[in-house]
């Protein structure tokens, strides 16, 4: 017989994603704001799994819940898994094979791409949360191998620290600041730096600022949500010739 099969309660959302337990605003363009989409997704928040647990403590522990997250999301019709938090990238393998959809656990992933698409003697310029969380096991979970970066981090902003610190209140104007700050200095320091990725998905909101500072490429989540979007729901072409 002819028919559509269902099976679950909802449809229509393309894309989910994986969220830390938070309390802190998400402004729009923020990974955690169904605004920053122009489609539906679903959000899907680990409870307890905070920034403290899994950027300072490695936690561990973290694992399976992240795991049951996404088998979860896969069974509630999603077509693909993003997390709102880069450093999730040291649980990509076992997520991306916990489920037969598409994960892509943190923007770190796309650090080869951006490399390819520059000079040979150019440098990726990252903007990290907490620089001096960031290690090499993320890269490594993130399939980065050997290229040229330069990293700084905003976990000293006066502002940005009330969010790693998950703070009820957060001034958006006083992060768009030292955000830019911390890409400028980088440059300063770092003048082969062709291109920007924003490791933390709080930080789009802040991109086009960015691109309008330093003339560059800003690379971030939303962008690469984006991306994988595109290759899961394809539209039909219309036109004429």
């Amino acid at each position: 017989m002819a028919g559509t099969k269902g099976g679950r309660t909802h449809f229509g959302e393309s894309i989910g994603l994986i969220t830390l337990d938070t309390q802190f605003p998400r402004f729009p363009g923020d990974a955690g704001n169904a605004t920053s989409y122009k489609y539906p997704v679903r959000l899907k928040a680990v409870i307890g799994a905070t920034s403290k647990r899994l950027m300072k403590e490695r936690d561990m522990t973290l694992l399976q819940p992240f795991v049951n997250a996404a088998k979860e999301l896969e069974r509630e019709g999603v077509r693909a898994i993003s997390t709102t938090c880069g450093f999730l990238a040291i649980f990509q393998k076992e997520m991306a094979e916990a489920v037969k959809i598409p994960v892509f656990s943190s923007t770190l992933m796309m650090i080869p791409l951006i490399q390819s698409m520059l000079g040979k003697d150019s440098k990726v310029g990252i903007i990290t949360a907490d620089s001096s969380a960031l290690t090499k096991d993320h890269f490594e979970g993130a399939g980065v191998g050997s290229v040229s970066i330069a990293i700084g981090g905003l976990e000293n902003g006066k502002e940005f620290s009330k969010l790693l610190a998950n703070e009820p209140m957060l001034d958006e104007k006083k992060v768009r600041e030292e955000v830019v700050s911390t890409a400028k200095k980088l440059i300063q320091e770092n003048p082969e730096i062709e291109g920007f990725l924003l490791e933390c998905s709080n930080l789009p909101p802040y991109s086009q600022r960015l691109r309008e500072e330093t003339g560059l490429p800003i690379f971030d989540l939303i962008g690469f949500v984006n991306l994988v979007h595109n290759a899961v729901v394809k539209n039909r072409f219309e036109g004429f010739l």
